[in-house]
């Protein structure tokens, strides 16, 4: 299965559990791509100890799961580009909907 997965959120908790969910289904054997969004680019940022999503995204990206997130949405919030947000396009977004099998929002 092609699964998409759009993370607009920045409450931590959130954030660690869909990128969870992602490595879950990579272990499956399904081809995952995240697409953060509005306050989901902040992941890095709220990442702790209990809620580590950046080791989360690590291992998500690691195991062969793509990684997007919005150019605008990192701009507004003053952020630049990394591997680990790196800087994509509503074009992006909307190839990732259009060629999954199944797109889960967070």
């Amino acid at each position: 299965m092609k699964l998409g997965i759009i993370i607009a959120n920045n409450d931590a908790e959130t954030c660690w559990n869909a990128l969870r969910y992602g490595n879950f289904a990579l272990g499956q054997g399904d081809a995952v791509k995240v697409f953060f969004m509005g306050k989901g680019v902040e992941y890095q940022k709220i990442s702790t100890t209990k809620f580590n999503t950046v080791e989360q995204a690590e291992k998500f990206m690691n195991a062969g799961g793509k990684v997007y997130a919005c150019g605008t949405c990192i701009k507004s919030r003053e952020q630049e580009n990394s591997e680990m947000c790196p800087i994509s396009t509503m074009k992006d977004m909307y190839d990732i909907v259009k060629e999954s099998d199944r797109v889960v929002t967070f």
